[in-house]
Order: structure tokens, then C-alpha cells, then sequence
């Protein structure tokens, strides 16, 4: 009996948080996922809108650039990471208060300030820009492109995916480094040997994490480009608001492909890591 009321207080404890759930994420996604089989013209069933987006060429470009744009900010955004992770495990405590602080400031910088602060350095007519081009450097680089949007998403990658990496590297012991030396094992062939492949699992869902990020993040794009460029996140805002009409049956494929692209990389990442699971058992 008295488990039964500790579950009833349980769910009730739960219930705003699921009210929350429902009206905020469960209920508009699946607005999206029905609008998105109306036909705009005459509001019948179809999947035209899906065959529109897999013709069109703007579509299939927007599709194309986000998951490039995404899997090179996450890669080398995730290589940076573990160099930035390690500094931290081997340093002091002082330093490692003052890392946690930089990464907590940095990780907080995103968006539109962001993307205001690589304008004022990077611009057309920024510091940094000028600076260079005088040196002769940075000749033809141009921020407003998918380069420069490329870099601006790496730099906003690399404090999110240090602070995912850090706990992970506690479950390195020091004796597995102490007995590697003993067997005159180098640094690299350690680290490739034993610390990596111990971290993989922290990685591939860190990975998966920072591509997730990188495909949804709207505000920094929009802010840098406007809607002057192919990318699925700027498509589906465009769809619901600044056309001369809104096509929300449109807004709510091209949500549904980005969704089913986020769902496609965790059950990559989720695969691999129960590969590596069972390889390691």
C-alpha cells in the first residue's frame, strides 16, 4: 500500500513536468509531421511537399550544406576538444578553476553576439581582416559564406564538446599510463592504444552531440547570412515567416528531414557505441 501511494506521489510530482512536455515539444512535433503530408493547394493527404524538397535544387543544397557544414564544425570541433580535455585532466587545480571559468564564459558566447564579434574581427572591413590583407594573408576570404559560417560554428563547438569531455576523461587512471611507460610504450601509441579507445564511447556521443547542435542552430546563421544562403534551418524559417505567404506544410517537411537527420546520427553514434561495447568485452 504504501508503494502505491509513493508512485502516486511520484506521478504527481512528474505531471508539470510532463504537461510541460506535451504542450512544448510532443504536440507541435507532431503538428509539424501532419502538416507535413497536406498537400498546399488542396489540404489532401500527400507527399508532395517531400517530393518537392527532394527535387528542388535549393532543397537538396540546403540539406547538403548542413550536413557538411555539421560534420566538419563537430569533427574539428571534437579534435580540439580532446586536445583542450586533456590539457585540463594534467593541469593543477588553479588552472583547472580557471579553464572551467573561460569554458563557461566561452560556451555562453553564441548567436548573435557571436556572430556580431566575428563581424567586427572577420568582416569584410574587420581588425583582423584588414590586419591581415595589409600582410598579405586572408586575400579572398570571405566571412558571409559557408566558410566563414563553417569557422563561427567551430568556435562555438569546441567549449560545448571540452565540457562534455572532461568527465569522461576521470576514467583514466594514472596506473594505466604508469605501466604503459614501464612497458616503454610511447605517448602517441598510449593514447591510441589505450586512452582512446576507452574514451570512444564519450566521443562518439559527444560527436553526435556537437553534429545535433551544429544542424539545428538557427540564430547564428540568420544573424551572419540572413536567408542568403542554402541551409535547412533558414529554409524552414522562411517558410513560416518573411514569404509573401507562409507554407507551413513545406516548413513542416523540411522540419521533419532535419529531425529524421539528428534521429539518423544518434542511432549511427548508439550502434557504434554497442559495437565497441562488445568488441571491448
Amino acid at each position: 500500500m504504501n508503494i502505491k501511494k509513493q508512485t502516486w506521489k511520484n506521478c504527481l510530482v512528474l505531471l508539470p513536468f510532463a504537461i510541460v512536455v506535451c504542450l512544448y515539444e510532443l504536440l507541435p512535433l507532431l503538428q509539424l509531421a501532419l502538416n507535413s503530408f497536406h498537400d498546399e493547394n488542396t489540404g489532401a493527404w500527400s507527399l508532395s511537399n517531400y517530393g518537392k524538397i527532394f527535387s528542388t535544387p535549393l532543397y537538396q543544397a540546403s540539406i547538403v550544406n548542413s550536413i557538411r557544414i555539421s560534420l566538419i564544425s563537430a569533427l574539428v570541433g571534437i579534435c580540439v576538444a580532446f586536445i583542450a580535455a586533456k590539457s585540463y585532466h594534467d593541469a593543477g587545480e588553479k588552472f583547472q578553476n580557471f579553464f572551467t571559468m573561460v569554458l563557461n564564459m566561452t560556451s555562453n558566447f553564441s548567436g548573435v553576439p557571436l556572430t556580431f564579434g566575428f563581424m567586427i574581427l572577420l568582416g569584410n572591413t574587420g581588425v583582423l581582416t584588414l590586419v591581415a590583407q595589409k600582410l598579405g594573408f586572408l586575400q579572398d576570404f570571405n566571412l558571409y559564406s559557408g566558410n566563414g559560417l563553417t569557422l563561427i560554428y567551430i568556435y562555438f563547438q569546441i567549449p560545448l564538446a571540452t565540457l562534455l569531455l572532461i568527465p569522461a576523461f576521470l576514467g583514466i587512471k594514472k596506473e594505466w599510463r604508469e605501466a604503459a611507460i614501464l612497458l616503454h610504450c610511447g605517448s602517441l601509441r598510449y593514447w591510441f592504444l589505450i586512452g582512446i579507445p576507452n574514451l570512444l564511447t564519450s566521443l562518439l556521443g559527444t560527436l553526435s552531440v556537437l553534429f545535433s547542435n551544429a544542424l539545428a542552430a538557427y540564430a547564428t546563421a540568420y544573424a551572419l547570412l540572413l536567408s542568403n544562403y542554402a541551409l535547412l534551418p533558414l529554409q524552414i524559417s522562411s517558410k513560416f515567416k518573411g514569404d509573401v505567404r507562409i507554407n507551413k506544410e513545406l516548413g513542416g517537411a523540411l522540419s521533419v528531414v532535419m529531425i529524421c537527420l539528428m534521429v539518423a546520427a544518434t542511432l549511427v553514434n548508439n550502434y557504434l557505441t554497442k559495437k565497441h561495447a562488445k568488441g571491448a568485452a
